[in-house]
């Protein structure tokens, strides 16, 4: 699975997810069978050579109707921040689905 997400650094250690609006970077994250396998980094959500399969975002009211229309499924991670955080909720399926 393709995931992307919003961060504020290309440093994989520090990064931590930013509102989509401030991202410095995007993170595409691959995770395959249970596990962080490679992450890439682009200037924005569209620009990875692969599709992404979901988004995860920094809260409920971000500008979503971009992925939303591109048939992404939008996760929020309220509380997770770095990418070793929002990679084992998603995992645990503990991030939330979009509130409206």
């Amino acid at each position: 699975m393709l995931v992307a997400v919003p961060m504020d650094s290309t440093d994989v250690q520090e990064a931590k997810i930013t509102p989509v609006l401030e991202a410095k970077t995007w993170a595409q994250l691959r995770i395959e069978e249970g596990e962080l396998v490679e992450v890439l980094h682009a200037d924005a959500y569209d620009a990875f050579e692969e599709w992404n399969e979901a988004v995860v975002v920094h809260s409920d009211g971000e500008p979503v109707m971009d992925f939303i229309n591109m048939s992404m499924m939008v996760l929020v991670a309220h509380t997770q921040k770095s990418i070793d955080e929002i990679v084992e909720a998603f995992l645990f399926r503990e991030l939330h689905d979009l509130a409206y």
